[in-house]
């Protein structure tokens, strides 16, 4: 089965930056070289699970959350099996636990019902 694993999160001052990765793992092949969509996902307690950003193989144009918008930007190391989500500019409002995940059955507008996720990481934003 295919396995993500976060990393990366932590405490940061408002203001700051983190950069999460999100190792993809158990598949026969490359995953990066066939159909995918990958992305983030964060929730804060007590709050729903809100979209973060997503990329897709077919095309590689990536989406954003209105509220992370030039201040988050998502990216692959097709050699590494990885996407990373480099966070700038940090608020208050971005604490949260973040996700990633993938699914070879859909697009971008479908990856809440992935089927494959990580545990996530914690990303605190506090003085």
């Amino acid at each position: 089965q295919v396995q993500l694993v976060e990393s990366g999160g932590g405490l940061v001052q408002p203001g700051g930056s983190l950069r999460l990765s999100c190792v993809v793992s158990g598949f026969s092949l490359d995953y990066f070289r066939h159909y995918y969509a990958i992305g983030w996902f964060r929730q804060a307690p007590g709050k729903e699970r809100e979209a973060v950003s997503c990329v897709t193989s077919d095309d590689g144009k990536t989406i954003y959350a209105d509220s992370v918008k030039g201040r988050f930007t998502i990216s692959r190391d097709i050699a590494k099996n990885t996407v990373y989500l480099e966070m700038e500019d940090l608020k208050s409002e971005d604490a949260a636990i973040y996700y990633c995940a993938t699914d070879t059955k859909v697009d971008c507008q479908g990856l809440a019902g992935a089927d494959f996720w990580g545990q996530g990481t914690q990303v605190t934003v506090s003085t």
